[in-house]
Formats: C-alpha cells, structure tokens, sequence
C-alpha cells in the first residue's frame, strides 16, 4: 500500500491526513490537527511562521509513527500572503492578509498601473490585501531592496523541509501578478511597480518534486519522503478534490466562501471586472472565481457573542429569528473589525436579539451566493442547475437550504475534506 501525507492549512488550524488508494477510492485518516491564527504585534497583523513550521513537523512525525513508510508530502494554505527572504534568512515580520497596511498605498498603485489595466492583463479580482499590494507597502518601506526571493507560505514551508525554494502556479495566481495568457509572472507589472526581477522566477506547476527531507527534518520526523507541488492554493486543491459528474459552479465553504466555475481559460473582460470576478490557476484549467467573506462572518459573532455555545445551538437560534435585515457580505468593514457586532450594528442600524445576528449573517451569505451565480451565468453565457459546496460550511443544512432557497439551484452537499481529497489526488497522479 503507497501512502501520501497532505498537510492542509487553513487562517485558523491544519490538518495532516494521510492517504491510500483502496477500491478505486482514496482513503483518508486525519493523523494530526493544530491551532492557527495571526497574532498582533508592533500594531500589525502577523503570521508565527516559526510556530507554524513547529507544528507541521511535529505533525509529520506523527504521521510517520503511525504510517513508516510514506511516498511523498505536501503542502497547501491560503493565498496571498509570503515570506519576504534574504538569502537563508527570513524577514520579519511574516504579515497577514487581514492588515490594513495596504490602504494608503493602493491608490498610488493604481495611479501607475489603473486597476482595469491591471485586470485586463491578470484577471484577478480587486482585494485589498492583494500581494501586488502587500509588496508596495514593502518597497516603500525598503524591505524589497534586501530581499533575494518571495516565497508564498506553503513554498516556504516546503523549503523548510526540503531546502528547495519553487514557485508554484496556483498560488501565483492569488497575487495579482501572472499574467492570464502567458500563465507567468507579468514583466510589465512587476517592472513598471519598481519589483526586483529576482523575486518572479518562472513558475512550476502542482505534481512537480522538490526533493526528498533535509537530513535535519529526517531526523526529527523519524523518517523521509519526497516534497512535491500539489495546488498549493487551497482552494486549487479542494477544487480537485470535488467529485464533480459533470462542470456546475463550486463553493468551498470555510473562512471565505469561494465561489466559481471551471472553465477552459481566463475571461477578464469588462463584464468580469465589473462582477469583480477573479481567474485564479488550476490544475489544468481557469477556476473563474468570486471571494465571498464566508463563515468568517459567523465565527467572529460566535467569538463576541456567545463563545461556548455549539454551532448546532447557533443555527436554532438563526432558525428560530424573524430578522429580515441583511448586510453586504463582502463589504471592506467586515474584513477586519475590531468589533464584528458593532460592525453589523452600524450597517443594519442595530440588531436586538443574538439569533438575530446569525440570522442577518446566514441570509446575507446566501444572498451574496445569488448575485454571485447571477454574474457568473451572465459572464460565462451558461446557465447552470446544481452547486456543489465542500469545506466546513457544507455541514450546515440550514446555511445549505438558504443557498437552495436564494439561487434557486439544487445544492450538493459533501461534508468531505476536499481541500486534503485534491493535494493527495495531484501526489497520486504524479506518482504513476
């Protein structure tokens, strides 16, 4: 039996799960889980990179406690964010997508490449905490001027392991930077930015093999295997991961709701910048795609509102509200609030009971899933009958009917780990 490890890592845990192929089907068992999440310091948002590269060897060491033999291992998380390097050293501070230090500088980013040049170019929708932003915010600072590489978090991580330092598709896609024929970083944005050339090699693609473990990390994990590429992107994997009969739209339901659509190539016509639609790489096509803020949203309330209380418990209180105010899911105020109560007070005018809040946050996703379809049957010229949701949020029946209700389109719902399901699938194809 050949075993694969893939190390799943999400903004608030991650998972090491390791799989088999068994009657045709890929086989899982979830060996190892850690706590995740950004921490504040100096008054800005970072990531403990060392805290998570702890957590990620310790997780593979226990893998191979329970499975000595694995083929190969690797890596996905969010999208993005980076690691600034000089040489073999790091750059502190590692920052996280939800800080605000891109906001003064996205309007002289603009002012040198106007966003619709930008989109006709890459196709990636307009956020915030765009890597194409993040790094201006570096460069004005002087942190570009002394950094050799930028690694996105799982290519760092995988250097860690492997001491190999690659660049991969699906994740270069999220920062704004490839251009959408050529599938490479864009020279002309990069250059007209004022971005050292030396930070956008070519790009490798998921199934590709970094190496085998450094013998330091041999040592430490009780054992070795190979570092491969999956789609490092999450949401690239957990779209391989989707046993879909035939192309419908996805969403994958975690911290954000991605929702989209396969298609053959990227579309970054004025329709698509309008719908502030994004192309994002696939394992062998475009994921047209749309960010919706996602279970964000309830997670934040539960934490202010009623911490101990179980989801379950939260859904009947939702269910049992007759709230019919609605907020805009994906409004810039929701990103990052001190407050998330206060924030959904100042944009309904106030809410009174906390069923209240889940119910407001339940509906207004669920409208946001409709006016997201809408788009995209506009933009692709298709119509479509089914939505397949993955991820955490496809547990939730309620969150589930409202999407029924809302978008009028049949939902299926796989309560599976398809984010693990698809970097395991990429390990298994290459490996034929």
């Amino acid at each position: 039996m050949a075993y694969y490890l893939a190390i799943d890592i999400g903004a608030s845990s991650g998972r090491h799960i390791v799989g088999w192929r068994e009657g045709g089907e890929i086989k899982t068992n979830e060996v190892f889980r850690f706590p995740n999440g950004v921490k504040r310091e100096g008054g800005h948002l970072v990531w403990d990179t060392e805290a998570l590269y702890n957590s990620v060897v310790e997780g593979i060491r226990e893998a191979f406690r329970l499975y000595p033999k694995i083929e190969s291992l690797s890596i996905d998380t969010w999208g993005v964010d980076y690691v600034l390097m000089q040489g073999e050293r790091e750059i502190f501070p590692v920052y996280a997508y939800r800080d605000s230090r891109t906001e003064a500088v996205i309007p002289e980013v603009h002012g040198i490449l106007p966003f619709s040049e930008l989109y006709s170019r890459v196709g990636c929708q307009f956020q915030p905490f765009n890597t194409i932003y993040q790094l201006y915010d570096d460069k004005k600072n002087g942190r570009l001027d002394r950094s050799t590489d930028m690694l996105m978090i799982p290519e760092y991580l995988m250097w860690r392991l492997s001491g190999v330092k690659a660049r991969e598709y699906t994740n270069a896609t999220t920062t704004g930077m490839v251009n959408a024929v050529t599938g490479e970083f864009d020279e002309k944005i990069t250059g007209a930015l004022g971005y050292p050339s030396r930070l956008f090699p070519r790009l490798s693609q998921p199934g590709t093999v970094l190496g085998t473990l450094l013998p330091q990390v041999r040592e430490q994990v009780g054992g070795d295997c190979r570092v491969m590429l999956c789609a490092t992107h999450d949401t690239g994997s957990a779209v391989e991961g989707i046993p879909m009969e035939e192309n419908h739209p996805y969403i994958s339901s975690g911290t954000w709701s991605l929702l989209g659509v396969k298609t053959e190539k990227p579309i970054t016509d004025k329709g698509s910048e309008l719908a502030n639609y994004s192309n994002e790489g696939g394992v062998g096509y475009n994921r047209y795609q749309k960010n919706i803020m996602g279970m964000w949203l309830i997670n934040e309330l539960r934490r202010e509102l009623c911490p101990d209380t179980p989801f379950g418990k939260i859904v009947e209180m939702a269910e049992k509200s007759l709230c019919d105010v609605f907020i805009d899911a994906n409004a810039e105020e929701f990103l990052a609030p001190e407050s998330m109560r206060a924030a959904f007070d100042k944009a309904t005018g106030g809410i009174e009971g906390v069923g209240d809040y889940f119910r407001c946050a339940y509906r207004s996703l669920a409208l946001s899933y409709r006016v997201a379809i809408e788009e995209l049957e506009a933009n692709t010229n298709r119509k479509y009958e089914k939505i397949y949701i993955v991820g955490g949020g496809a547990k939730n029946g309620y969150l589930n009917r409202l999407t029924e209700e809302f978008t009028g389109k049949r939902v299926v719902a796989l309560p599976i780990e398809a984010t693990a399901l698809g970097n395991l699938k990429i390990q298994m194809e290459a490996d034929k």
